[in-house]
C-alpha cells in the first residue's frame, strides 16, 4: 500500500466519541480540527446538561477508552460529575485540547469541488468557511432537544406552573412541595422521579406510553454484565447474516432459548414486582432487548411500593385550570411537568440534499458498519453505533474510520460492497428483528461483540478473542480490545 498523504480532518463534537476521533486521527499523523459548541468538553455529560443523580448505566469497566480505565475508586456505575472528570482526563493524557475550538458551532456543510466538505462555523457571533479533507462527525445521538408542547400550556405557565425538559431539571428544590408529573418511562423520567420524592415532592406521577423489560443492576443477586453482555448470550438472540449452519442450529437450540429468557423474564418480575405496578411488558424480552432497555433507578420499586410514585400508562392531553388531562381522561394535580421526551435524531447542519441520501423515509440510517455512508465520501459518523459500552464502541468505529479514510482497512470495501451490506442490514432490522429499528437502526446492542467481530477484522487485527471461558462467558474487556487493536497493521500518514 502506498503511505497516505496527511489529512485535514474536522471533528465535530467533544464529547466520548469527539476525543477518540481526534486521538485517533491525531495519532495517525493527521492535522485534526476539532469543534464542540459548548465551553467544554463531555457531551451528554457535560455539567450542565447533566440532571440531578444521573449515572452510567454500564459498569464503569465497560464504559471506559481501552488505555484509560476509571480511577479504582470511582463506584461501579459512576455518578455524572465522575464520568465528566474521567473524559477530560483522557483528554488531558493525550493532550487533545489542543486540537479543539470551544464555543464553536458548525452551522452547515457543503461538499467540496475537488472532493472534501466546506464547514460554516461560527464562534463569538463571527462566521466563517473553512475547507477539511475529511470530516467525522460526532455529535452522536444526543445532541439536540425533542422539544413538545402540548395545548394549554402557555396559560399554565401563565398560572405559575412550570415545564421544562429532562436536560434542564439541575435544580432538585424546584420540587419541593410540588405536584410533579414527569413525561416518560426510560431511565432518565425514572432518576427524576425518583429525585422528585427524594427532594420533598408533594406527588409524583410517572406517565408512559407502555411498559418495557427494565432491568435491575442485579439480577437475582448477580451484576447483570455478568448475565446479559456475554458472547453465550448474545449467540441466542436473531443476529444478522446468519449463515445456513447457523441458521439450522439456532432451530434445533430454539427450546432452549425460549426457556432461558421466560426464565429470565419471570426473575425480573418476581424481583421488581411488576405485576402488582401493571408493569409487565407484553413483548418478549429478547424481542426487545436494544439501546433502549432501561436499568432500574436505585429507590424506584421503594417509592412505587410506598406510594410516592405512581405510574400511568397514557399520555399528556392538555393542561387545565385543574391540573394536567391525561388520555387515560384523569386529570390530576401539577405544578411542574418535566418531559423526558429524548433527544432529536439526526445531523442538523447536514444540509437536506445529503440527508436525503443517508437517512430512508422511514428514518433508517444507510450507514456501513454505522459508520460511512457510500454516497458522501470523505465523511463518516463516530457515536452513531449506539450500545451499552458507548466509550469502547465510539473507540472501535474511531479506529476503523481512520483507516477506512486512508484506505488503509485490510479489507477496504468499494461503494458496490457497502451498499449491499447496508441494504442486508436494513432488511434484517425490518423483517426479522424490529427491535434493530431503534435510533433510526443506529444502535449495535445487543450484538457489541459481532460489531466488534466485523470491524476488526476489516482492519487485519491478528488478534481478537481471548481463551473460550472469557470470550464466550464474560463481558467485553476493555484492555483485551486494546491488545486487539494494537494487533492491527501498523502505519503513519506521509
Amino acid at each position: 500500500m502506498a503511505t497516505p498523504k496527511r489529512k485535514k480532518v474536522a471533528v465535530i463534537g467533544g464529547g466520548i466519541s469527539g476525543l477518540a476521533a481526534a486521538k485517533a486521527f491525531d495519532q495517525q499523523g493527521h492535522r485534526v480540527c476539532g469543534f464542540e459548541r459548548s465551553a467544554d468538553f463531555g457531551g451528554v455529560w457535560e455539567l450542565s446538561r447533566s440532571y440531578p443523580d444521573v449515572q452510567t448505566q454500564s459498569p464503569k469497566d465497560l464504559y471506559c477508552y481501552t488505555d484509560h480505565p476509571m480511577p479504582d475508586d470511582y463506584p461501579e456505575w459512576p455518578k455524572g460529575p465522575q464520568v465528566h472528570a474521567y473524559l477530560h482526563s483522557y483528554a488531558a493524557k493525550h493532550d487533545l485540547a489542543r486540537l479543539f475550538k470551544l464555543n464553536t458551532t458548525v452551522k452547515t456543510m457543503q461538499q467540496a469541488k475537488g472532493g472534501g466538505w466546506t464547514l460554516t462555523l461560527n464562534q463569538g457571533g463571527a462566521d466563517w468557511d473553512e475547507h477539511f479533507d475529511f470530516v467525522t462527525v460526532c455529535t452522536g445521538q444526543f445532541s439536540e432537544k425533542n422539544i413538545i408542547s402540548h395545548p394549554g400550556q402557555e396559560a399554565f405557565i401563565a398560572r405559575g406552573g412550570q415545564v421544562m425538559h429532562s436536560s434542564e431539571y439541575t435544580d432538585p428544590s424546584i420540587c419541593k412541595g410540588k405536584d410533579v408529573v414527569v413525561l416518560g418511562g426510560s431511565k432518565s423520567a425514572t432518576d427524576i422521579a425518583v429525585n422528585a420524592v427524594n427532594s420533598g415532592a408533594r406527588s409524583v406521577r410517572m406517565v408512559y406510553k407502555k411498559n418495557v423489560w427494565r432491568l435491575p443492576y442485579f439480577v437475582g443477586g448477580i451484576n447483570f454484565k455478568r448475565l446479559l453482555y456475554m458472547r453465550a448470550q448474545e449467540l441466542q438472540f436473531n443476529t444478522w447474516g446468519k449463515t445456513p449452519v447457523q441458521r439450522a442450529v439456532a432451530a434445533v437450540m430454539k427450546p432452549l432459548v425460549w426457556a432461558n429468557f421466560r426464565g429470565l423474564e419471570t426473575l425480573i418480575k418476581l424481583q421488581l414486582g411488576l405485576k402488582k405496578h401493571n408493569m409487565v411488558p407484553t413483548t418478549p424480552i429478547e424481542k426487545e432487548v436494544s439501546c433502549s432497555v432501561p436499568l432500574v433507578t436505585p429507590g424506584l420499586f421503594e417509592h412505587l411500593n410506598a406510594g410516592k410514585i405512581k405510574p400511568v400508562i397514557g399520555t399528556f392531553e392538555k393542561y387545565t385550570d385543574d391540573g394536567l388531562k391525561l388520555s387515560t381522561g384523569e386529570t390530576v394535580p401539577c405544578d411542574l411537568a418535566i418531559l423526558a421526551v429524548g433527544w432529536k435524531l439526526g445531523v442538523p447542519y447536514l444540509p437536506q440534499t445529503y440527508q436525503d441520501k443517508l437517512i430512508e423515509e422511514d428514518g433508517q440510517y444507510r450507514v456501513y458498519r454505522l459508520a460511512v455512508n457510500p454516497d458522501l465520501p470523505d465523511l463518516g459518523f463516530v457515536g452513531f453505533n449506539s450500545s451499552f459500552c458507548t466509550v469502547l464502541s465510539a473507540e472501535m468505529v474511531a479506529n476503523w474510520l481512520v483507516r477506512f479514510a486512508d484506505g488503509q482497512l485490510a479489507d477496504q470495501p468499494d461503494a458496490a460492497q457497502m451498499n449491499a451490506n447496508i441494504d442486508m442490514m436494513l432488511n434484517w432490522k425490518r423483517n426479522e428483528r424490529p427491535a434493530a429499528q431503534i435510533y433510526g437502526g443506529l444502535c449495535s446492542a445487543p450484538f457489541h461483540f459481532k460489531h466488534f467481530d466485523e470491524l476488526l477484522a476489516d482492519m487485519g487485527a491478528t488478534k481478537h478473542k481471548r481463551g473460550p471461558v472469557g470470550e464466550y462467558f464474560s463481558y467485553p474487556d476493555y484492555r483485551a480490545y486494546g491488545e486487539y487493536l494494537a494487533s492491527t497493521p501498523h502505519y503513519r500518514v506521509g
